[in-house]
């Protein structure tokens, strides 16, 4: 009977040290593992976008995709689905927040989101950004990310700051002067309820349409004009169907690289660190890519037929200081703070 009890515990022991053995060969040199020696899970992120892949969006998607499935080791997958392929900036935005699966992550202005959240229009207010450093420095700045802590009860967590530019107006036939110019003018807009403001108080009448749908419509004469970014309106031919363009540089388009919350819940901690990281160095290439862009693409669209405008921006600004005035009881304290921001800054 001893023998027997001696022979059991044996093999029990045997059995714990081999136990063992395999987890510490797990750890030392995981197959598709981590440094806590677990597997990481399978995960597949589609990734969509409204304009081309040749937009500085695009490209940097591409190295998004890149280096998150190198450093995951293939345990993370990136699909892109550019040129609105899941849909239109709002739609993107909508199916991460109802957590619908069809899409995980987006990169679209971060006033896009102000449906979700009023206050993540703070950055787009008409004429508070100068230059592309001052741009990029609010948008990673404090005052941004308190916007966009408000965001995660929607599903949504922004991970890192792409640059769509400075927008610019376009027109098929009025050329851009003054704001007398884009009186009662019918201008697309993305569904955003600070360009739609600036529009409005410009004198012209604003209607959303979804991006992917724009290059038709300004081709069948329905609407009047539209306004993006030099890039934007270079990379996606729209200098085929518009004959002016006028620098107006009405609101700085930071858009916000924002993932489903609930994804990222599901991957290990070691993925969501090369995730983000991934993100925040695409961020990088895309705002020296976008700035690149921005100045050289500009000749490029004169020779492509457009006729170039750079009005006077004083009346512009004198008719458009009414939208912050209009949003202070949305964006409260975060107001204040930007105006006091853009003080030290000086």
């Amino acid at each position: 009977m001893k023998k027997k009890i001696l022979s059991v515990l044996l093999v029990a022991a045997i059995s714990v040290s081999m136990l063992v053995g395999c987890g510490n060969s797990e750890k030392s040199n995981p197959e598709g593992g981590n440094s806590e020696g677990t597997v990481d899970p399978q995960i597949t992120l589609k990734f969509g976008y409204s304009t081309s892949q040749e937009d500085p969006r695009g490209l940097a998607a591409a190295q998004f995709k890149a280096e998150v499935e190198e450093k995951t080791k293939g345990s993370v997958t990136v699909e892109l689905y550019p040129s609105g392929q899941l849909g239109g900036d709002a739609a993107l935005i909508e199916a991460i927040a109802l957590d619908s699966g069809t899409v995980d992550i987006t990169v679209t202005d971060a006033s896009n989101f102000a449906t979700y959240e009023p206050k993540m229009g703070i950055s787009a207010l008409p004429f508070q950004f100068s230059n592309f450093e001052d741009a990029w420095a609010f948008m990673d700045s404090d005052i941004q990310a308190e916007a966009e802590t408000l965001l995660i009860d929607n599903n949504m967590r922004v991970l890192a700051h792409y640059d769509n530019g400075f927008r610019c107006v376009t027109t098929s036939k009025v050329a851009v002067e003054t704001p007398e110019d884009m009186a009662n003018m019918l201008i697309r807009t993305p569904e955003n309820p600070v360009i739609m403001a600036t529009m409005t108080a410009l004198g012209a009448n604003p209607q959303p349409l979804a991006f992917s749908e724009l290059y038709m419509a300004l081709q069948q004469g329905t609407y009047d004009a539209q306004e993006n970014p030099i890039p934007v309106i270079y990379n996606n031919n729209l200098f085929e169907v518009q004959k002016y363009l006028s620098i107006t540089n009405h609101i700085y388009s930071g858009m916000c690289f924002t993932i489903s919350e609930s994804i990222f819940n599901k991957m290990s901690s070691s993925q969501q660190e090369i995730v983000t990281a991934a993100a925040i160095s695409s961020q990088d290439f895309n705002r020296t890519t976008n700035k690149q862009q921005t100045e050289e693409l500009l000749a490029k669209l004169e020779e492509a037929g457009m006729t170039i405008i750079e009005p006077d921006l004083a009346p512009f600004v004198e008719a458009t200081t009414i939208v912050a005035e209009d949003l202070k009881a949305t964006y409260g304290d975060l107001l204040d703070k930007l105006n006091q921001w853009q003080e030290d800054r000086k």
